[in-house]
C-alpha cells in the first residue's frame, strides 16, 4: 500500500484483539461503546496506533484512514512536528489555572486568516463551540430563538439537535417542522427552534421572517455533512444573509468541519460574511478543541472589565496548553500550498469515483468539495436533507460497501463520507478507487 512510510514504533498488536476488547467494553459501556459515531455489528475494530495516512487495528490490520477521527486529523496520525510540539509542551506542564502565551499564539495564527475573526474564544469541542455561539447570539440580541437547517448536524446541544434525523413519516409536505432528536427533549426547546429548508431561498426567507423578532441567530453549515455534503448555493447564502441583516438576526457559520476547505475558512471560499464562526477539529492539531470567532462588537458579550459580563464563560480545559501547542503546529502547516495540493487530491478522488461508478453502471454518486467526499447509493439530484435521505435498500447497499472497504483496508465512515489528510498521495487515491471498484462489483454481484 502506498503513502506515508513513517514507521511507528508502537507494536501492531500489543495485546488483546478487537473481539476481546469489545467483550471487556460490554462490562463498562452500555452497548460496548462510549462513542456512537463509529458503531457496527457485531463490533467495530479497535484502533491500536496510526502513522501518517494509516491506522492499525488491535488485530494488526493496516488500513488507509479516510475517517481521520471524523475529519479532525488533517495532517494524519502522529505527525512529527505535532508530536514534538505536544511533547515539548507536556514537559513544562499540561494545564494551568492561568492564561498562557500559547493561547495567544494560536489565537493570532487563526485571527490573521480572516477579517471576520476580530476576536476569538477557545472552548473544549465543536459542540461547545456551537453552544457558545448560540449563547453569544442570545446575549447580544436579547432574543430566545434560533433557526437551523433540517438535517444539519451541529453537535450535541439540545436546540441544535432538533430535526437532525427526521424521517419521512414526520417531516410532512410543507415547511420543516421542529422534531426532537432525543427522547425527553423539553417542549420549550422544540418551540424555540425554527427549522429551515436548505437551498430553497424563498421558503427559508419566509421562515426567518415569520420569527424574525424572536430570532437570535440563523445557524448554517456551508457544506453540511448530514445534508449530503452538498454546498449551499450562492442564491441561498445571499438571501439568508440579506434577511438576517435586515431583521437584526446574527448569522452563525458552522465551520467545525469545513474550515479545512480554504486557508482563510470556508466563509471566505463561499464569499459570505458571518457574524460568528464556530471552529474545531483541524485547528487543534488532533487534540480536543473548539472556538468561536467573530466581530468584536458581538464578542463584547464576554467583556468582564466593567463588571459581570452579559455572558460569563469559563472552562477548566479551555485553551489547554497541550492543545494550543498542537494546534499552532498544525495550523502553521496548513498553508495555501498544502491545502491546494490536498484539495486537488480530493478533486481527483471524486472524479475517479464518478468514473468508476459510470464504468460499472452502478447507481451511485459522490458529492463533496475540497478534501471532503461522501458516497451515495442512488443517483437522485441532491440539494437538501430530503433528497439525500436514503431508502431502506439504499442503506443496506451503503452498509455493504462500507463493510467491504473496511475488510479490504480502507476506512470510511458508516455514512459513506471521508476526508483526506496531507500525508496522502496520488497512490493512496488510486488504492481507494481500486477498493471502491471491487466493493461496487461485489455488492452488485450478490
Amino acid at each position: 500500500m502506498a503513502g506515508d512510510q513513517r514507521v511507528s514504533t508502537y507494536p501492531a498488536n500489543s495485546g488483546a484483539g478487537s473481539a476481546a476488547l469489545y467483550e471487556r467494553a460490554l462490562k463498562v459501556f452500555t452497548g460496548g461503546n462510549t462513542r456512537i459515531t463509529y458503531v457496527m455489528k457485531p463490533f467495530a475494530p479497535y484502533a491500536s496506533h496510526g502513522a501518517g495516512a494509516y491506522v492499525w487495528d488491535a488485530d494488526g490490520k493496516k488500513s488507509l484512514d479516510l475517517v481521520n477521527n471524523y475529519f479532525s486529523l488533517i495532517h494524519g496520525h502522529a505527525h512529527p512536528e505535532i508530536v514534538k510540539a505536544i511533547t515539548d509542551c507536556a514537559a513544562s506542564g499540561t494545564a494551568f489555572g492561568l492564561p498562557t502565551e500559547r493561547e495567544v499564539l494560536l489565537a493570532e495564527e487563526i485571527c490573521k486568516r480572516s477579517p471576520v475573526f476580530e476576536e476569538i474564544r477557545f472552548v473544549g469541542s465543536g459542540t461547545e463551540a456551537m453552544m457558545t455561539a448560540v449563547k453569544v447570539a442570545r446575549a447580544h440580541t436579547g432574543r430566545p430563538k434560533i433557526a437551523k437547517v433540517e438535517g444539519a448536524y451541529h453537535g450535541a446541544y439540545d436546540h441544535l439537535e432538533i430535526s437532525l434525523d427526521p424521517t419521512p413519516e414526520v417531516w410532512g409536505a410543507g415547511d420543516p417542522e421542529p422534531v426532537a432528536y432525543v427522547r425527553g427533549t423539553p417542549a420549550n426547546v422544540i418551540a424555540d427552534t425554527v427549522v429551515l429548508p436548505f437551498n430553497d431561498p424563498e421558503r427559508a426567507v419566509a421562515c426567518i421572517e415569520r420569527h424574525g423578532s424572536e430570532l437570535a441567530a440563523v445557524v448554517l453549515d456551508l457544506l453540511p455533512s448530514r445534508v449530503g455534503l452538498v454546498a449551499a448555493t450562492p442564491e441561498y447564502l445571499k438571501a439568508v444573509r440579506d434577511v438576517t441583516r435586515r431583521l437584526g438576526v446574527l448569522l452563525i457559520v458552522d465551520e467545525v468541519i469545513c474550515f479545512r476547505l480554504h486557508p482563510d475558512g470556508a466563509h471566505t471560499l463561499f464569499g459570505v460574511e458571518p457574524d460568528l464562526v464556530a471552529l474545531a477539529k483541524v485547528i487543534g492539531g488532533g487534540l480536543p478543541i473548539g472556538a468561536v470567532a467573530g466581530r468584536r462588537e458581538v464578542m463584547s458579550v464576554f467583556e468582564w472589565r466593567n463588571g459581570k459580563p452579559f455572558l460569563p464563560a469559563g472552562g477548566t480545559f479551555n485553551a489547554n496548553p497541550l492543545t494550543m501547542a498542537a494546534g499552532l503546529a498544525g495550523m502553521k502547516m496548513l498553508t495555501p500550498d498544502a491545502l491546494g495540493r490536498l484539495n486537488a487530491l480530493g478533486d481527483r478522488l471524486r472524479e475517479g469515483a464518478t468514473s468508476v461508478m459510470r464504468e460499472l453502471k452502478a447507481p451511485w454518486q459522490v458529492t463533496g468539495l475540497g478534501s471532503l467526499f461522501r458516497l451515495h447509493p442512488h443517483q437522485r439530484p441532491i440539494h437538501d436533507y430530503r433528497t439525500c435521505y436514503p431508502a431502506a435498500a439504499e442503506r443496506l447497499a451503503l452498509e455493504r460497501v462500507h463493510r467491504h472497504l473496511l475488510e479490504h483496508g480502507v476506512l470510511i465512515t458508516p455514512t459513506g463520507s471521508g476526508a483526506l489528510s496531507t500525508p496522502m498521495t496520488e497512490a493512496d487515491v488510486q488504492y481507494f478507487l481500486a477498493a471502491l471498484r471491487n466493493a461496487l462489483i461485489a455488492v452488485t454481484a450478490d
